[in-house]
């Protein structure tokens, strides 16, 4: 799989023949972003013990802190 920013493909020859996904059109992620901006505060309602993560990390990191969640989990102010 070919990223046009992130991982382009090698050569001209391959990156004509590639097709993108209709999912992936700009106007369809807006209605998905919107529906999730519409949505998200029910969502933080109903999963009242969910946790935030940082993903934005290395993946090991990231499981250490999930891994802590799940098995110690960290007192949560009420």
């Amino acid at each position: 799989r070919y990223h046009t920013a992130f991982r382009p493909a090698p050569t001209p020859e391959i990156q004509a023949r590639l097709r993108q996904n209709p999912r992936d059109k700009e106007e369809n992620i807006e209605k998905r972003v919107d529906t999730y901006y519409r949505n998200v505060k029910e969502l933080e309602d109903f999963y009242e013990d969910a946790f935030y993560v940082n993903a934005d990390q290395d993946p090991h990191v990231v499981f250490e802190f999930i891994e802590s969640c799940i098995i110690k989990p960290l007192p949560c102010k009420k």
